[in-house]
């Protein structure tokens, strides 16, 4: 229980923590298998020489959601969050052994919607594969929270997560504006079937592969805001998956 207190806490006040080891060898195995079976032809799937994403991974790939969703995992977010969120977005991402591909730091500052809707508080608008995008009021954003699992050992040399700790609470805080003498880098190395916690608002960044390790991430946010008017979740199917 107190270590449980600790990892709350330090989401709170970090805007991040990670447990490893969570997902046990067969659990991830199971995983990658399902996944190796996805038809790479549907218009959810990106595939390039830097990077294999599926969107909508929960969607696409229903057969995961057992497997994820286990006990204990639910019970975690029971005790850290409570019991009303529910699973706003998912993404499978592949980083190959020789990716050059990077991201600069950046927030997660949208969420996906069914539809384009004229609605106070909600822009700028983006439309990528029939999946709209939008920039939300910030009070969604603050309270929603997003988990990773990693099926690779991730290292700063395979691409681990670089974070800003506490920047999210600092509201939309722009990369350009980013003062590194006061803010310090914390790179977020997990192991194979380790777990990590962040809110969207946290700055973060990853770098290109450089020892040829490949970088595997399920990547699920979380909500508990209802979207105003007609305005609904993009993946709401998965709510008769809430926890």
């Amino acid at each position: 229980m107190n270590e449980l207190r600790l990892i709350k806490e330090k989401i709170l006040v970090e805007g991040f923590a990670v447990i490893d080891t969570f997902f046990s060898d067969e659990e991830i195995e199971r995983l990658i298998q399902v996944i190796s079976k996805v038809d790479t032809s549907r218009r959810t799937v990106r595939k390039t020489a830097d990077l294999f994403a599926i969107r909508q991974f929960l969607k696409e790939i229903p057969e995961v959601i057992g497997i994820i969703f286990n006990d204990r995992l639910t019970a975690l977010i029971t005790e850290l969050s409570g019991d009303d969120f529910f699973v706003a977005k998912s993404i499978y991402f592949d980083k190959p052994e020789s990716s050059n591909w990077f991201v600069a730091y950046h927030q997660d500052l949208t969420i996906s919607v069914d539809k384009k809707s004229n609605l106070e508080g909600f822009g700028p608008w983006t439309a990528k594969q029939d999946q709209f995008s939008v920039q939300p009021p910030l009070a969604i954003l603050q309270d929603n929270f997003t988990i990773r699992i990693h099926l690779d050992n991730t290292t700063e040399e395979n691409g681990a997560l670089k974070v800003i700790p506490k920047s999210h609470l600092k509201g939309v805080y722009r990369a350009e504006t980013i003062d590194w003498s006061v803010e310090v880098e914390n790179i977020c190395t997990v192991s194979k079937g380790g777990i990590m916690f962040m809110k969207p608002l946290l700055l973060h960044s990853s770098g290109r592969t450089t020892n040829n390790n490949p970088r595997r991430v399920i990547h699920i946010e979380f909500s508990r805001s209802p979207l105003p008017g007609d305005l609904k979740w993009a993946e709401l199917t998965l709510l008769k998956h809430k926890i």
